[in-house]
């Protein structure tokens, strides 16, 4: 093997990937412009608005920011808490080397659909909902030489 980590994903590190894509997205840029939007007209008619209508300026402000990551984070930690065994992944001129519990796989380079480098994980895709992420953590120093290894074996 080319490249060999042995890793359990953390509720961190599942949450981050949840954050990234979503605000990476149309949905994610609607999040935004949603609470800015909310936040300036709270901030311009809040001398008007009632009481009421203030709490509502608040909890709308605090949808995006702050009740949507912790239900994601919520999320996240069930997802890892079903995670019950680690997973064994090798990268060589063959493809991706998996093994998870008592099941092992071999997928092709061929097979890969995507890869997405992000500032805290790379996730390398077997189709476009499934794929495999490996954070820093797992990484360590071998994120830079690993990813332009794994770039050169997927056909884009």
């Amino acid at each position: 093997m080319k490249y060999q980590y042995t890793y359990r994903n953390t509720a961190a590190e599942l949450w981050q990937l949840s954050m990234y894509y979503t605000y990476g997205s149309l949905v994610g840029l609607c999040n935004i412009i949603f609470t800015v939007a909310i936040i300036v007209m709270g901030i311009s008619r809040w001398p008007e608005l009632s009481n009421l209508m203030r709490g509502l300026v608040l909890l709308c402000s605090l949808l995006f920011t702050v009740i949507q990551p912790i239900a994601v984070y919520r999320k996240a930690q069930k997802q890892a808490a079903g995670i019950t065994a680690d997973t064994r992944v090798g990268f060589d001129d063959a493809g991706l080397h998996v093994l998870t519990g008592d099941k092992d796989a071999v997928l092709a380079w061929s097979k890969v659909k995507k890869i997405s480098k992000k500032p805290t994980m790379i996730v390398i895709f077997s189709d476009t909902t499934h794929g495999f992420v490996l954070s820093n953590r797992v990484l360590g120093s071998d994120r830079a030489v690993f990813y332009s290894y794994i770039a050169s074996k997927v056909k884009r």
